[in-house]
């Protein structure tokens, strides 16, 4: 299935959302001023009709654009791209129905078609909170899990530790590791303040979620990849690696590194502050290490089979969110 949201549909979507905004109001006709024409006057000025010129018509129409189209286009791209997000969910679904058709060749590379359905869901639910930098902070979080869950593939798929289904992320995926980080997103646009915690403390727990989760996937890859010697982390005993609970200093490092790579993104676009570059890369990487010990004692283990990797990964996505927003009320004097 590699042509999940068929071309005619949106160019519907497209067509629907331009017309909605873009319609002029045309009076309607005056019956007074609309003059009887007798048939044997018609027949006489018959040969009196002179064609309209082309360039008559393009005059008319440019006016009609700059008039009214002009601004309404304006306004559209003005909510779509609003600093504050609180798009329009229509609004946020036809933008989403354009991207995922044109990176659908890339996407699919990515994501199984059940997967891609529920990031079009997912993407449309951003777009519609936190608007065009929660858009992209999410999706650089998918290519670069993506990007890092590559390296050296064919040889981890030999020794048995590489992602399933040629690394390509389900439903399950999707939700296991952004479901906070939607969450979140829905939080921080109810107002300056929601059940007692302010938005951008929110917002600082959407970036740590997705930075959590990014830092898991490095930890992870770069540890099956390129880790020596890989220890379980409750006990330090020597095990394989990609062993629930295993770590190494390869991958350790790596975890510290692409727990940052999302809040100095976001610091760029101004989605948070440079200090909490360092408030949400530590829950980042504190978060990733507890997911190991949550794995070496917990998954697989007899008694808890409902421990699933998407389990563990929502767990490790709401500490590592919940401990930077905590820190930052702490040590950032937000509220």
């Amino acid at each position: 299935m590699t042509n999940l949201i068929n071309r005619n549909t949106i160019a519907v979507v497209l067509l629907a959302l331009f017309a909605s905004t873009s319609m002029a109001y045309i009076p309607p006709i005056q019956h007074s001023n609309i003059k009887k024409i007798q048939p044997q006057t018609f027949r006489n000025r018959r040969a009196s009709f002179v064609p309209v010129r082309h360039e008559d018509t393009q005059i008319a129409l440019n006016g009609l654009v700059e008039s009214g189209l002009g601004e309404a286009a304006q306004g559209l791209l003005g909510s779509l791209f609003s600093f504050q997000g609180n798009v329009p969910l229509w609004q946020a679904f036809g933008l989403n129905a354009v991207l995922f058709a044109a990176l659908q060749s890339k996407l699919f590379k990515m994501l199984t078609p059940e997967g891609f359905a529920h990031s079009f869901a997912l993407g449309t639910l951003l777009w519609t909170t936190l608007g065009w930098r929660g858009w992209t902070t999410c999706v650089l979080y998918l290519f670069l899990g993506q990007l890092v869950t590559k390296v050296r593939f064919e040889e981890k798929e030999k020794r048995g530790i590489a992602e399933g289904r040629g690394g390509r992320r389900g439903p399950e995926n999707v939700w296991g590791s952004a479901a906070t980080a939607l969450v979140c997103a829905a939080c921080s646009v109810q107002g300056d303040t929601f059940l007692g915690i302010g938005s951008d403390v929110y917002v600082l727990g959407f970036v740590a979620a997705l930075a959590t989760k990014l830092s898991d996937t490095f930890a992870s890859e770069i540890g099956k990849a390129y880790g020596k010697t890989t220890f379980l982390i409750t006990t330090l005993e020597r095990v394989k690696p990609g062993t629930e609970g295993a770590i190494s200093a390869e991958g350790t490092a790596a975890a510290f590194f692409g727990g940052l790579l999302l809040p100095i993104y976001g610091y760029f676009i101004k989605l948070n502050t440079l200090p909490a570059i360092l408030v949400a890369g530590f829950a980042a990487f504190f978060a990733c290490n507890f997911e190991s010990v949550l794995g070496a004692t917990l998954q697989e283990k007899e008694g808890f089979d409902w421990m699933t990797n998407e389990v563990v990964n929502f767990i490790n996505t709401v500490v590592g969110s919940g401990l930077a927003m905590v820190m930052g009320c702490l040590f950032l004097g937000m509220a």
